[in-house]
């Protein structure tokens, strides 16, 4: 697999992940609320190690080919938008002070939320189902599937420093900003709100 293949897929992913959407919109709530933001950058993970798995086995092919099923696909992932978000509104992280917070989740229901929201997360479905294939080459020695796990797992590596650094700025910039730290939470809330808004309806009118 050439090299100039791997770094020209890792510009375009690495575009896609400091471009903020409701990734970010995750770890900076998880941020404030939260001692650790392992968890839910783990989550994310698991989810683009789960999309690199799904095309490796070459189950994007179908789904591409097939218009309802990823329309069906990126449905899913609006409405599992728009309720996060509604729910970001609904109660806006603060600071976590050991005073009266806002729910916390545990460890795993973290990791497992991180999971749906990269896993089902339309910019990820489209970086992985319609870009990731064009960074390949049938002329290549190594197997399809492989180079696919490779691209798949440099864009997870820039996406485990990229989210992690959100997270913890988030922690380490709104601690000490209660009413900071809910303004930013809730315009967090409104922007994965507006983006599954927007997908629903773009989906609908089309």
């Amino acid at each position: 697999m050439a090299l100039s293949a791997v770094i020209a897929f890792w510009g375009t992913s690495f575009l896609l992940v400091v471009t903020p959407g409701a990734d970010w919109a995750y770890m900076i709530t998880t941020g404030l609320r939260n001692q650790s933001v392992v968890p839910a950058a783990s989550g994310l993970l698991l989810g683009y190690l789960g999309l690199t798995a799904v095309v490796a086995a070459g189950v994007a092919a179908l789904v591409a080919s097939t218009p309802v099923l990823l329309t069906a696909l990126t449905v899913i992932g609006a409405g599992y938008l728009i309720w996060l978000g509604a729910s970001g509104l609904a109660h806006p992280a603060e600071p976590a002070t050991g005073l009266a917070e806002t729910p916390r989740l545990t460890r795993s229901s973290q990791t497992l939320r991180g999971a749906g929201i990269s896993g089902l997360n339309p910019k990820a479905l489209l970086l992985f189902v319609a870009l990731l294939p064009q960074f390949t080459s049938a002329a290549s020695p190594w197997p399809l599937a492989l180079q696919i796990i490779v691209l798949g797992l440099v864009h997870t590596g820039s996406c485990a420093v990229v989210y992690s650094s959100v997270g913890v700025g988030a922690r380490v910039v709104l601690s000490t900003r209660p009413s900071l730290a809910r303004r930013v939470s809730r315009f967090s809330g409104a922007a994965m709100l507006t983006i599954g808004m927007m997908l629903a309806l773009h989906q609908f009118a089309g």
